[in-house]
């Protein structure tokens, strides 16, 4: 069990106490949420100590954080991640022209972070908002925003903000 696991029993013990029994792998998401919002990312070791308390298999547990665009397996590449809808629904409504206006505004492609480490731009599928786009969300500072019936310069405003609110955190 890694640290963070250790240090967080009682958590974790709550957490399972939640499902009866024979179905406590139905707690791999709030317990990612848990290492994730503590750490910013799931590393490798937490994986396999996930997987290990809900007796499931380490491939079950990096299945989840593959598909939630809330998970992430790595150090944050920047303070904030901005997240394009650009599923069916969501480019039926201007999401791709969105996304690459954004892009070209902000001067990186998708999956790419700024020069500054500020911001990463990423195309993710289903944000569950699809009759407000285009939309994104921004992940950074511990929080989740969702930002609905976007145009490029309302975003690239956001996106001057936030780099705004950054200096002066840096102060």
């Amino acid at each position: 069990m890694t640290d963070f696991l250790k240090m967080h029993h009682s958590e974790i013990k709550r957490i399972l106490a939640k499902y009866p029994n024979g179905q406590e792998r139905s707690a791999v998401m709030p317990l990612l949420h848990l290492v994730q919002a503590e750490k910013g990312y799931i590393s490798r070791h937490d994986i396999d100590a996930i997987a290990g308390v809900l007796n499931i298999t380490s491939t079950e547990v990096v299945s989840i954080i593959g598909f939630y665009t809330l998970y992430h397996s790595e150090k944050e590449k920047a303070c904030y991640r901005i997240q394009v809808c650009t599923d069916l629904a969501c480019a039926l409504q201007g999401a791709d022209q969105f996304l690459a206006e954004l892009c070209k505004k902000v001067g990186i492609m998708p999956g790419e972070t700024t020069p500054d480490g500020l911001i990463t731009i990423e195309e993710v599928t289903c944000l569950a908002g699809c009759d407000r786009a285009p939309l994104f969300q921004v992940q950074g500072d511990g929080t989740i925003r969702y930002h609905e019936n976007q145009t490029p310069e309302n975003a690239a405003g956001l996106i001057n903000q936030l780099r705004i609110n950054a200096r002066k955190g840096g102060e």
